[in-house]
C-alpha cells in the first residue's frame, strides 16, 4: 500500500463518524520513551474538508511532509490543544502516568464528546475515551494529533540542543542513540534529563 493509499484509509476511518453526526477528537502523544526532554500530547478536532494531505502516522512521514501538513492542520483544525510534562514531573509520576496528565492538558477546552486515542486507556477526559491500537494509522484524527505533537517536541528539543549542546539533542531527540550514551557517560546528566531512565545506564 502507498504513502497516499494509507493517508485515504486512515480518512475513511474518520467519514464514516462525521457521517453518522459525531463530533471527536484525536489524541497522541511524542516522547514516551526518550531519555530526555518532556513528553508532549496533542488533541486536535478535525474538520471533513480539506482534506490535509500526509496525515498519516507523524513517524512514517519525511520532515518535509510532516511539516507541511502541520501547518495545514494548526490552520485548519476546529480545535489543536497541546500538553506536556516535564522530566522532573516524569520522574516523579512514571512515565505512564506523565503520558495521562499530558493528554489531560491536551484536551483541557476541546469541544468534543468524544476522543479517539492512540491505544491509552483510562485517561479522566471529559467526555467517551475510544483506545484505538495504532490510532495513528488507522485515523484521522489521531495521526493529526500525532503530528501537531512529534513536531511540537522536536522543536523543544532543538531548543534544548542549544542548551546542552553535548548530548546532541538536535540529532537523537533525546533517544538513547550512542552518540547520547556516550555523552551521558562522559559528562552526566542535564537537567532536561529523565533520572529514572537512566539507572542502569550510569550504574557502575
Amino acid at each position: 500500500m502507498t504513502k497516499a493509499e494509507r493517508c485515504r484509509q486512515v480518512y475513511l476511518h474518520d467519514a464514516g463518524l462525521w457521517a453518522a453526526g459525531q463530533v471527536f477528537a484525536g489524541m497522541d502523544e511524542a516522547g514516551r520513551g526518550p531519555l530526555a526532554g518532556c513528553v508532549v500530547a496533542a488533541c486536535v478536532v478535525m474538520k471533513p474538508e480539506p482534506v490535509i494531505p500526509y496525515v498519516y502516522d507523524s513517524k512514517q512521514l519525511s520532515e518535509k511532509q510532516r511539516m507541511a501538513a502541520y501547518e495545514s492542520i494548526r490552520r485548519h483544525a476546529l480545535f489543536v490543544g497541546v500538553g506536556q510534562v516535564e522530566a522532573e514531573e516524569i520522574d516523579q509520576i512514571n512515565i505512564l502516568q506523565a503520558t495521562k496528565l499530558a493528554m489531560r492538558r491536551a484536551a483541557e477546552g476541546a469541544p468534543a464528546p468524544l476522543f479517539l486515542v492512540d491505544a491509552v486507556t483510562y485517561l479522566g477526559l471529559p467526555g467517551e475515551e475510544r483506545a484505538i491500537i495504532a490510532g495513528d494509522a488507522a485515523s484521522y484524527s489521531i495521526a493529526a494529533a500525532s503530528i501537531i505533537a512529534k513536531v511540537f517536541r522536536d522543536a523543544q528539543m532543538r531548543l534544548l540542543d542549544t542548551e546542552y549542546p553535548e548530548y546532541g539533542f538536535a540529532r537523537n531527540k533525546g533517544y538513547g542513540t550512542a552518540e547520547h550514551v556516550k555523552a551521558l557517560r562522559e559528562h552526566g546528566p542535564c537537567p532536561a534529563h529523565r533520572l529514572s531512565f537512566l539507572h542502569k545506564i550510569l550504574a557502575p
